[in-house]
């Protein structure tokens, strides 16, 4: 049974950092595209970062030039470096798995090209 579990979240000032780790268990992903959304009270869930098979990165404008997407594939996991935190940062957040080997990018920001969710975990930002 593959498992995507999220940790790292938790109540942070404004500008101020987190880091968040995806584990996935039950099978590899060393190939496959791996992301992060996530989702507010009262809104859709939305694309934050999006890290290839092969390295390339993707990110939401509105967290550009402010988190870091990576993976260590030894580790079967993924990492979200979140800095300079504002309050519309506040949400849950949740890892995504592809379940597709060498999957293309052309819908890496959408939730229709993930297999594999984690359950989330909350990250508030007070102001």
């Amino acid at each position: 049974q593959v498992q995507l579990v999220e940790s790292g979240g938790g109540l942070v000032q404004a500008g101020g950092s987190l880091r968040l780790s995806c584990a996935a268990s039950g099978r590899t992903f060393s190939r496959n595209n791996r992301a992060w959304f996530r989702q507010a009270p009262g809104k859709e869930r939305e694309f934050v970062a999006a890290i290839k098979w092969s390295g390339y990165k993707y990110y939401a404008d509105s967290v550009k030039g402010r988190s870091t997407i990576s993976r260590d594939n030894a580790k079967n996991t993924v990492y979200l470096q979140m800095s300079y935190l504002k309050s519309e940062d506040t949400a849950v957040y949740y890892c995504a798995a592809d379940a597709h080997v060498l999957g293309s990018s052309w819908a890496i920001r959408m939730v229709g090209a993930y297999e594999y969710w984690g359950q989330g975990t909350q990250v508030t930002v007070s102001s």
